[in-house]
């Protein structure tokens, strides 16, 4: 665990900036000590690198915390698109690079301005915001959020939890058992009911980044007892290959 001072000097940014992050829900940290300091860990890191490189690429705050907590998110999709973007803009600064040293070397004054053109930049940017961010799950979970309370969407998430924790007591048993597919069948139809419409392939999905490792897992974990992220998605694989 890392302190938010700690953090700070870590990630190059100031402590004012990871408390606003913290108030806008876009990184939270992984607890608060008895002392009322905040807590970072390694899930919490891996978070803010992608929020820097985000706003590397000129994102807004907004859009990078719809991107990041969008219900269908995936780490390694995410990067690609970064990756991309990155590539681009170091094409771009290349080519400006030339054109600057050009222009040292002949001390003449250019008309050519493509160099600075950065439509390709902007319409993949533009693309890249629509799939990361503005799906139709998220979509449904801003419109279901509307209106709720801090509390109430606290509490939502308590009992998402305790569906865990009773999908934890049943692994002792196979993930095919009928106990166990009636208890992720019951965290499917939570999920729909509260959150947005939880289809095969979402949960499919879901299922994959819970055993993924970070805070999901270890949230899922600490509810139903440790192996209860892998045994879900164990048991969410069968589900929805059977349907």
């Amino acid at each position: 665990m890392k302190t938010v001072h700690e953090v700070a000097r870590l990630a190059g940014v100031s402590v004012r900036t990871l408390h606003h992050y913290d108030s806008i829900g876009l990184l939270r940290p992984a607890c608060i000590s008895e002392s009322g300091y905040r807590l970072y860990d390694t899930g919490e890191l891996q978070r803010l690198q992608l929020i820097l490189i985000f706003r590397e690429l000129r994102f807004s705050l907004k859009e990078i915390k719809s991107i990041l907590n969008a219900p269908d998110f995936d780490l390694n999709r995410t990067l690609a698109g970064q990756i991309d973007l990155l590539l681009m803009e170091r094409s771009r600064l290349d080519n400006l690079i030339s054109f600057a040293r050009q222009i040292q070397k002949t001390g003449a004054i250019s008309m050519d301005f493509t160099p600075f053109d950065k439509t390709q930049i902007e319409t993949y940017t533009a693309e890249a915001k629509s799939r990361w961010g503005n799906t139709d799950a998220w979509k449904e979970f801003e419109q279901k959020s509307k209106g709720k309370s801090k509390q109430a969407q606290t509490d939502i998430a308590a009992d998402l939890m305790a569906l865990f924790a009773s999908l934890g007591r049943l692994r002792h048993l196979p993930p095919e058992s009928s106990e166990a597919q009636q208890a992720v069948a019951r965290i499917q139809a939570f999920i729909t009911e509260n959150y947005y419409a939880c289809t095969n392939e979402i949960f499919a999905s879901l299922g994959k980044m819970y055993a993924a490792g970070g805070s999901m897992t270890e949230n899922i974990d600490a509810a139903g007892g440790p192996g209860t992220a892998e045994f879900a998605a164990r048991a969410i694989e069968i589900l929805c290959g059977s349907k």
